[in-house]
């Protein structure tokens, strides 16, 4: 009777050796009988299932997925659902980088960026990309829509504020607050994150607050610090006027 070595049965389907002893080690193929002098000898059966673990395999079936539907215990159908539905969200996934890529290549940006800044990534400063990777991970897309679509509206006390030496003077850190006050304030009315960022936060408002306070500390210098808590004074002491 014709049968086939593990070598010979791996080479017809296309496969290892090491493969079919593995498929063995897990019970997804089972072994055959031996002839006296202890070689295996695979028939058909053991071809034919072995090419159905591979076509499988190959559609992305999971071994174990594959082992429980030779049992007859879960469905097939059901089993190709789910990596249909697997399949379609990497294919999203995929695509949603692609786009991103596309962007990053289209304005010659940095790939570092969070996704939706790639178009304005290289008219920013190093602090201000730190602060959105920063931000990326503590507020909501929602919120970091808001935030790209507010880093396009430059406006000269940006670039001022960036080149502020930490030993500005003070009547250059009031001026400068004075001139940036109104730019943000308006900021607030047209952006709801900035007016209130705890309600856009995905950490917390506690760990938002503090990761910010250090994150701010840590990338601009005592001037710019200044100029920043003097903005919010006066932006504070408006809003108690109108009050």
């Amino acid at each position: 009777m014709m049968a086939w070595s593990t070598r010979q049965l791996a080479e017809l389907a296309g496969t290892t050796v090491k493969t079919v002893r593995h498929y063995h080690e897990i019970g997804l193929l089972s072994e055959p009988e031996r002839a006296s002098n202890g070689y295996k000898q695979y028939r058909t059966e053991h071809l034919v299932r072995l090419l159905q673990i591979k076509r499988l395999s190959d559609l992305g079936v999971p071994l174990a997925q594959i082992a429980a539907m030779g049992r007859g215990d879960e469905d097939p159908d059901d089993a190709i659902r789910v990596l249909d539905a697997e399949l379609g969200a990497t294919i999203d996934r995929l695509q949603r980088i692609r786009a991103e890529l596309a962007v990053i290549l289209r304005h010659r940006a940095p790939a570092d960026v969070p996704a939706g800044f790639g178009r304005i990534a290289r008219d920013l400063s190093e602090s201000d990309r730190s602060l959105i990777m920063v931000y990326s991970r503590l507020f909501t897309p929602e919120a970091m829509a808001q935030l790209s679509d507010m880093m396009e509206l430059r406006h000269p006390t940006d670039d001022e504020f960036e080149k502020l030496p930490g030993d500005a003077d003070a009547d250059t850190i009031a001026d400068l607050a004075g001139r940036m006050a109104p730019v943000i304030r308006e900021l607030h009315q047209r952006y709801p994150w900035v007016a209130d960022p705890g309600a856009y936060s995905e950490r917390g408002g506690e760990v938002t607050g503090d990761t910010i306070v250090q994150v701010l500390r840590d990338l601009y210098n005592s001037a710019q610090l200044q100029v920043l808590q003097r903005v919010d004074s006066i932006i504070a002491e408006s809003a108690a006027d109108r009050r």
